[in-house]
């Protein structure tokens, strides 16, 4: 069985060294790649890596390609699948500040012991293990702002654009929050 070539998928031995991992494949804490802290894209080069070969659009159940003759090569992205670290991103920062955009002006001390408490228990949930160790560090760095909905809106904007320097991303003016997640913006472009 010795100098046998690599199987994708197949576990190393003494003789076959891993494969490196595509670039930005996070491993999770149980050693495999995970999902939700990897983007689709790098998830993507590890299965194709591994030899996990994408099915043909007529295999796919709940589909729109499946009744196409479109090519495999050429199917339309699926949108039902488990959420990559961007689309979790996305969709997590949306409840997030929907939930400080309908945070009480005045906050009575039993709803900001409900927030504290809400968001302890979201970084120790959150299906990214580093993202959720990330925000952890943020948390006893800057301590969350409950007494207000204005003070809590922008201690959330202002933890937003912490993740977004480190991505490299813009920085947003959190003096916007509240139009941005509560009001609408001032043109009206939201009515």
């Amino acid at each position: 069985m010795a100098n046998q070539p690599a199987t994708p998928g197949a576990v190393p031995g003494p003789e076959q060294p891993p494969a490196p991992l595509p670039k930005g494949v996070v491993l999770g804490k149980d050693g495999k790649p995970c999902r939700s802290c990897t983007s689709k894209s790098a998830f993507s080069a590890w299965a194709s890596q591994m030899g996990h070969a994408k099915p043909a659009p007529s295999s796919r159940p709940f589909s729109s390609a499946a009744t196409t003759s479109t090519p495999a090569s050429e199917a339309p992205a699926r949108k039902d699948c488990p959420a990559d670290v961007e689309t979790l991103g996305r969709s997590t920062w949306t409840l997030l500040h929907t939930i400080a955009a309908t945070y009480p002006p005045k906050p009575t001390p039993v709803e900001q012991n409900n927030i504290r408490d809400f968001f302890r228990l979201f970084s120790k949930l959150y299906p990214c293990w580093v993202c959720a160790e990330d925000f952890q560090a943020y948390m006893k760095k800057e301590a969350i702002k409950t007494e207000s909905r204005d003070a809590f809106g922008n201690w959330l904007c202002d933890a937003h654009n912490e993740v977004n320097r480190k991505l490299g991303k813009p920085i947003f003016d959190c003096s916007k929050w509240e139009e941005r997640w509560r009001t609408g913006w001032k043109d009206g472009s939201c009515d």
